[in-house]
């Protein structure tokens, strides 16, 4: 490692000051077992925009791993809530009630069974749309309002268990194309904190 990687690694590792405004959440289930399924999109995304930002995704805080770094020049809090999918909201609101941070500055990254693998769509606000994930943040917030990336992971075959489609193993094929995008997906972070939703919009969807 070259005196200019240390000063890198440093930098990166800086702790920014002042309380997290934001939250980003990658949403996926804690455990081995999960590992590379279709439902841990949110969870894979995150670790790359932590690996982005220098930072290990590993401090346990509010029923998550969390990490603290700098987007766009806000101070966020980088959450993988380990409470299971279908629980996440109660993580969220946790951190979103001790920071005080508003539903349109919690971004949510997950997965979604209507697109193919790594195509992306960023929405505003919006219904779950039959994510369970999704559904149980707005319930906790109270709130629809807020911000989410979705990941295409592949679409369900007809007449295929929702519950086994989505934590079935991607294949090498569908993770090399949704790994293709999590530079996007950052960027999309970046924009949204930055307060440019809309240029987000046009670069994923």
């Amino acid at each position: 490692m070259s005196i200019f990687d240390i000063f890198k690694k440093l930098d990166a590792e800086k702790t920014v000051r002042g309380a997290p405004t934001y939250l980003v959440v990658g949403l996926g289930n804690p455990g081995k077992k999960y590992e590379m399924t279709r439902h841990n999109a949110g969870f894979m995304a995150l670790d790359h925009i932590g690996e982005k930002l220098g930072v290990k995704i590993n401090r346990s805080k509010f029923d998550s791993l969390t990490a603290e770094a700098e987007i766009s020049g806000a101070r966020v809090l980088l959450m993988k809530p380990q409470t299971f999918m279908n629980a996440s909201g109660t993580a969220v609101i946790e951190a979103a009630d001790y920071y005080r941070i508003p539903s349109a500055n919690v971004i949510v990254l997950c997965d979604d069974i209507s697109f193919d693998p790594g195509k992306l769509r960023v929405r505003r606000e919006g219904s779950a749309g039959g994510h369970n994930g999704l559904k149980n943040i707005a319930e906790w917030l109270g709130s629809e309002g807020y911000p989410r990336v979705k990941i295409g992971v592949g679409k369900k075959p007809e007449g295929y268990d929702l519950a086994d489609f989505v934590l079935s193993k991607l294949s090498d094929g569908e993770i090399k194309a949704i790994a293709d995008r999590y530079d996007d997906v950052f960027a999309a972070v970046e924009l949204i904190v930055a307060g440019n939703i809309d240029k987000a919009m046009q670069i994923c969807n």
